[in-house]
């Protein structure tokens, strides 16, 4: 997903394998996901999507005046937090530690790639495909009616 503040800006759905910047949408504070080559375009997760960091993610710290936080981590499963809140940040990664961490508190420039997305993304991209495709049928068996009944 993408968080509120992101909903006036241009934005797309994330797929396996894409490579992705934390990145700051102006005239917004609010960090969020862009595709490298397309960085004014936010790059929308699904929670349950897994991605992988270049390096060891790092985040602003809990107080100000200390150092950028280290993870420990590179993997992380995207979620949302907070949903009964809705001018709070949602989006957020959890790593294998247990920790979680608002993506709009990533430090600016990292790098992730898309490793999966969840599985009822699949579902629900093979469900619309079979719909369209039943849509279709009907217009394909009035063709050939029609085609039969002129021949």
């Amino acid at each position: 997903m993408c968080d509120y503040s992101l909903e006036h800006v241009a934005s797309r759905p994330a797929a396996a394998g894409q490579q992705l910047v934390v990145t700051r949408f102006p005239p917004f504070m609010t960090r969020g996901f862009a595709e490298i080559r397309n960085p004014g375009v936010a790059i929308c997760l699904l929670p349950g999507t897994e991605v992988a960091f270049e390096t060891e993610v790092k985040a602003e710290p809990n107080f100000p005046l200390m150092p950028k936080r280290r993870i420990g981590e590179r993997l992380a499963r995207f979620r949302q937090v907070d949903l009964e809140r809705p001018t709070a940040h949602h989006d957020a990664l959890e790593f294998a530690n247990g920790e979680i961490v608002l993506v709009n508190r990533l430090i600016l420039g990292q790098i992730a790639t898309v490793l999966q997305l969840p599985k009822e993304a699949g579902r629900a991209r093979a469900t619309e495909t079979s719909t369209m495709r039943a849509q279709d049928a009907p217009a394909a068996d009035q063709t050939q009616k029609d085609n039969a009944r002129s021949g």
